[in-house]
């Protein structure tokens, strides 16, 4: 069993037993995070399609924890006039372990 899930402006595909990284979410470490906008289910039964979402669907989840990501950096410049400009960025997220898949 799996669904497709949005969170944060991304959509992920996740299963009972994932562990996957959202958009920093604002919970504490060991809470209960229930996802509610659930775009696809897929079971033995059968895949069910959301219009945009599945109703009464939820992915329960708990929450594992903060964090930030690998660091990115951005660097500008314009050739021959003396300018430059170095910025780095690192991404925060929050890490969810994924316990179960609820449908309707």
């Amino acid at each position: 069993m799996y669904a497709v899930v949005r969170s944060g402006g991304k959509q992920l595909r996740v299963s009972p037993g994932d562990i996957v990284s959202v958009e920093k979410l604002p919970v504490e470490a060991g809470t209960t995070v229930e996802l509610t906008e659930v775009l696809l289910v897929s079971s033995d039964g059968g895949t069910t399609v959301g219009t945009p979402t599945v109703p009464n669907a939820k992915v329960v989840c708990r929450s594992l924890g903060d964090g930030k990501g690998k660091k990115i950096v951005i660097y500008k410049y314009k050739r021959r006039k003396g300018y430059a400009r170095k910025q780095g960025h690192r991404q925060p997220f929050t890490k969810l372990s994924v316990q179960e898949i609820r449908v309707g």
